[in-house]
């Protein structure tokens, strides 16, 4: 990516501030980990200098350690223009790339450069194929959450009014129960409305929103579908506007794999596909029993035969572990199936044409960087098509309950953070093909998320550990 033309952007910016009437500009950009950053800065400031020179952000705090200098810049990309509804002051607010000090070229740790570089290694692969990707959004709406983390004090209480546990005038949604919950029961309908109208209202169309199946207020909003880098920069505005609505409703929003034991955890099934200069699903064929081609059931292969390794992105926290366990719909053993909710990859069996034929990759959660989690799907997948990586016919059934026989032509997922770095330092080069990922970065998260997450977590003291050792 070229550094933009300055005095052409500028000009730009400033019409676009005045059409708006926006009197501030915002400045959003992610961290290494897929945290939405910001700072703002005047209309009145608007010149070439923002384009030429960046505003300067400190690196070293954003998770970007390996770099030798902290100093880092960020440059608003002037498409991916909104109006911040949370702002009392009219914000015009921009999502920007980061660059190093000398803005020649993007910082080598930038998340959105590896999106970018993703669809470019595609487009020159195979030109006039393009990836669309739409996710399913789950999260859980709580009344109230406390949580402390001290040495003498560790503890976390949630409240929720639609748990089994609460008297909401005789009307309360069982544990497990919640899926497709109908108000009086469903208490946040309204709110899923208005979070989908918020999202349209900035352009991102919404395919349908629901209760989840979790009791304690779980809902699901899934996306229409869009190319890699805008459905990357649309996961971190959907979180930013959920968190912010329900935070204006009083209520708290969390994405977390598996915030309540015994309940349903938060996924994020990512729906995909490859469509090619007319528009229609590269992943079909009407003579196939699953109706998948020849280049999806590859892909689905490249998703199996790189799994394990992809669960450092697309599973990138502790918490990400808790959510994988037999009995919750949630994939155990890499495999495919139709219509199999434990199935690391389903084939919707309602999508069988050529215009919607896809295939949803089940093992992710919202914690992802999904600039990195994304671009490391598509990867896993075109690789599975240059090698031609045959997973076989699909599996019937749940094979938690087949023999151990049928069970071992299969590979267990991580079960831990620490099994899936130590897969990705193993297995990462179909990342560096093409040079869409580099061995920086891939160096960078694992070092980041050992010392910061797996070794601070292992110091902490648990209370369950009390329930379990205090008398002994």
């Amino acid at each position: 990516m070229n550094p933009p033309d300055s005095q052409e952007c500028a000009r730009i910016l400033k019409e676009l501030a005045k059409s708006e009437k926006a009197h501030s500009i915002d400045l959003k950009f992610p961290d290494l980990f897929g945290r939405w950053r910001h700072l703002t800065i005047s209309d009145a400031v608007i010149s070439p200098h923002l384009f030429e020179f960046g505003v300067g952000i400190d690196g070293s705090s954003l998770g970007y350690s390996s770099t030798k200098e902290g100093d880092l810049t960020i440059i608003p990309d002037l498409e991916t223009a909104f109006i911040d509804p949370f702002f009392e002051d009219r914000t015009l607010s921009f999502i920007c790339d980061i660059y190093d000090c000398s803005i020649e070229k993007p910082f080598s740790l930038n998340p959105r450069s590896v999106a970018r570089r993703a669809e470019s290694y595609l487009s020159r692969k195979h030109p006039g194929w393009q990836a669309l990707f739409s996710p399913e959004f789950e999260f859980y709406l709580f009344e109230s959450v406390t949580f402390g983390c001290k040495p003498r004090l560790s503890h976390i209480e949630i409240s929720s009014w639609e748990t089994d546990d609460e008297e909401m005038l005789g009307y309360r949604i069982r544990r497990q129960d919640g899926y497709h919950a109908l108000p009086p029961t469903d208490l946040h309908h309204n709110l899923r409305a208005m979070i989908c109208n918020s999202l349209e209202q900035l352009g991102i169309e919404v395919k349908y929103h629901h209760h989840e199946v979790g009791a304690s207020g779980q809902q699901e909003i899934e996306l229409s579908f869009s190319p890699l880098l805008k459905i990357a920069d649309n996961t971190i505005l959907i979180k930013y506007i959920i968190r912010n609505l329900a935070r204006r409703e009083g209520l708290s929003a969390t994405f977390m794999p598996k915030p309540i034991f015994g309940e349903a955890g938060n996924g994020l099934h990512v729906h995909q596909y490859l469509v090619g200069k007319k528009g229609l699903s590269l992943f079909y064929n009407p003579k196939d029993p699953e109706g998948l081609s020849d280049i999806g059931r590859f892909y689905v292969g490249g998703l199996m035969d790189c799994g394990r390794s992809l669960f450092a992105f697309t599973n990138p926290t502790i918490n990400s572990y808790r959510r994988l366990m037999p009995g919750f719909e949630t994939p155990i053993y890499l495999f495919y199936s139709e219509a199999n909710r434990t199935a690391a990859v389903r084939i919707p069996s309602y999508a069988k044409n050529e215009k919607e034929m896809r295939i949803e990759y089940r093992p992710p959660d919202a914690t992802i960087n999904p600039y990195l989690a994304f671009s490391a799907m598509l990867m896993a997948g075109l690789n599975g098509i240059e090698n031609k990586k045959d997973p076989g016919p699909p599996l019937v059934g749940d094979l938690t309950q087949q023999s151990e026989k049928i069970r071992k032509r299969h590979q267990k997922v991580p079960f831990t953070l620490e099994r899936a770095l130590d897969e990705l330092e193993a297995d990462h080069d179909f990342l560096l093909t093409g040079e869409v990922f580099t061995k920086e970065l891939i160096d960078t998260w694992i070092s980041e998320k050992r010392e910061h997450e797996l070794n601070e977590y292992a110091k902490r003291t648990t209370p369950f550990e009390f329930e379990l050792y205090y008398d002994l």
